[in-house]
């Protein structure tokens, strides 16, 4: 699934737009038709679709009523129809929000991030380029998937929620494999070298996952 897809016929405005969020570890698409949004969303599906209304061949009304028979997906709409009546039949449709333009893209970013922060936060662990969804045990690096196990997935999930915290061998193996595992100690170093090769530019000078020699881990 999409973070978010953008639904702009000014290419310049989509394209700005685009890189701002993928910046920020936003998995992004962009349509210049509702066409094409259409096509998109179906495919993929978004959690938020930022929607210009006046789009050629189908217009963002369209799109957001057509989005609306069967999502209930956040939908913010962004557009220079500023007209009370275009707000209300915006709303009225099923979007959620109501931006005018020009508007000034820090109030926009920062709308966005609360939006995620809101509806998202329980669902997802962003850290840096990492971004875990806690809800189908996946993780994304750079906004591209890596494939990780489900132990894998725990042990990297313990690691930052104790961010900048030294965790002993005995305590992160006891966490993910219980203390009556028939698993060795060796699992847990075998699981922490698979993690960087996953999330590590260079997994022999981690930045991330930091040895504490004879005590144990700590993430950074």
């Amino acid at each position: 699934m999409l973070d978010i897809l953008i639904v702009e016929d000014n290419k310049e405005i989509g394209t700005l737009l685009c890189d701002f969020l993928r910046k920020e570890n936003y998995t992004v698409s962009v349509a210049a038709t509702g066409e094409k949004a259409m096509e998109l969303y179906e495919r993929y599906g978004a959690k938020l679709v930022v929607l210009d209304i006046m789009l050629p061949g189908m217009d963002g009304f369209a799109v957001c009523s057509k989005i609306r028979e069967n999502s209930n997906t956040h939908i913010l709409i962004v557009s220079a129809r500023t007209d009370k009546e275009d707000k209300l039949k915006g709303l009225n449709l099923g979007a959620d929000d109501y931006i005018e333009k020009p508007y000034d893209i820090d109030i926009l970013l920062a709308k966005i991030r609360g939006i995620f922060k809101r509806k998202y936060a329980m669902e997802e662990i962003v850290e840096g380029n990492l971004r875990l969804n806690t809800i189908n045990r996946t993780l994304m690096v750079k906004g591209k998937s890596v494939d990780v196990t489900e132990k894998e997935f725990a042990l990297l999930k313990l690691l930052i929620e104790n961010k900048n915290s030294t965790l002993k061998k005995e305590y992160l193996f006891n966490s993910i494999w219980g203390s009556d595992s028939d698993s060795e100690l060796q699992t847990l170093t075998v699981h922490i070298k698979w993690l960087r090769e996953k999330i590590e530019e260079e997994p022999k000078k981690p930045k991330h996952i930091i040895t504490v020699w004879g005590v144990g881990y700590r993430f950074e």
